[in-house]
């Protein structure tokens, strides 16, 4: 049993493939005459899971369009430093963030019960099997006899294990290879493994962009046990408890902003860009469009969380004795603050 849930490393290591070097991002940058305006508004710190990414578009929508600040709302955003995002959360050194639900029942189980999530930042889990289309793999049985890039966590090994003998496959026959590249693409070009967890959202249309033929299934097209809430908007527990209506007025202006990402994905990719100079505009608004029919999907609306997919992950991690004792399967979120 092991209690380390979190994919971490994994982000890092695509966000550096994409040149996001950035130690912190500020809010926005405020002139003297600002100053006295921004004075009444409350102030609230968004930290982000690692730098910024087309997954946070809707935060800087809001904050360069002036959602926030409609809200009576100055927001900060930054990045974790040596704690993760899910600490800073639980412990009120942010009050909201980015968070993921695996890492939230982390969190849990480890006693930090001071966080939940509150939106769903992406409806439906968007991760699955990169490789070579030159090598067919198209299915998760076709997994077998080919190396696989690991990153050497117990629940992404059991997904791989839970996907493949689901597809009729022999686990024992996937060959795992350290993930040791910052770059899922030109690992696959370099031949350093055949196989490699990816999201949709940026490794996939980081291929179109450089042009390179590659397959992707997802997981959620094996069992959708895997279709679980990645990422989310967390919020730290006694900040929500004694300032709802700041935290419905965050919601709000996200919600705008994530809709504004949907309806003009462009447009938004553009202000993503301005905001994080040393992102790939390229990559960014390729990402960006894909990503403007997933951020909402098929929900009645941006940010919904239904129990029933929330609980029967948490159950799955339960009966693989993948947390050091059993979660609360009903645990680590709310929709109390998201209005519709």
């Amino acid at each position: 049993m092991n209690t380390n849930l979190t994919r971490r490393s994994f982000v890092a290591a695509q966000a550096a493939a994409a040149s996001l070097a950035l130690a912190a991002c500020g809010g926005s940058n405020q002139s003297s005459s600002d100053a006295d305006a921004s004075a009444d508004l409350t102030k609230i710190t968004f930290c982000l899971d690692y730098t910024p990414n087309t997954n946070h578009t809707g935060i800087y929508v809001a904050q360069q369009k002036g959602f926030f600040a409609d809200e009576g709302l100055e927001v900060e955003i930054v990045q974790p430093a040596e704690d993760t995002a899910e600490a800073m959360i639980g412990t009120g050194q942010a009050q909201l963030g980015i968070s993921y639900q695996d890492y939230i029942a982390n969190a849990l189980v480890g006693g930090n019960t001071g966080l939940q999530a509150v939106a769903a930042v992406i409806q439906h889990n968007t991760s699955g099997i990169m490789s070579r289309q030159e090598d067919g793999v198209t299915t998760a049985k076709g997994m077998e006899g080919k190396r696989y890039a690991t990153w050497e966590m117990p629940v992404e090994q059991a997904t791989i294990k839970h996907i493949v003998e689901k597809d009729g496959g022999d686990y024992s026959k996937v060959q795992l290879v350290p993930y040791t590249v910052d770059d899922e693409i030109s690992g696959l070009k370099a031949n350093m493994f055949d196989t490699v967890w990816v999201y949709e959202g940026w490794a996939v249309q980081n291929a179109t962009v450089q042009s390179y033929p590659v397959n992707y299934f997802s997981f959620i097209s094996i069992d959708d046990v895997f279709d679980y809430y990645t990422p989310v908007i967390a919020a730290n527990n006694d900040f929500c408890d004694k300032n709802p209506d700041v935290v419905k007025a965050f919601l709000r202006a996200a919600k705008k902003g994530y809709e504004f990402a949907i309806s003009d994905p462009d447009g938004a990719a553009d202000i993503l860009c301005e905001a994080v100079p040393e992102l790939d505009p390229a990559l960014v608004k390729q990402s960006a469009s894909f990503l403007a029919g997933e951020y909402q999907s098929d929900a009645a609306s941006w940010g919904l969380i239904e129990a029933d997919r929330w609980a029967a992950f948490y159950q799955w991690l339960n009966d693989n004795n993948l947390v050091e004792k059993p979660i609360d399967v009903n645990s680590g979120w709310t929709m109390d603050y998201l209005e519709a």
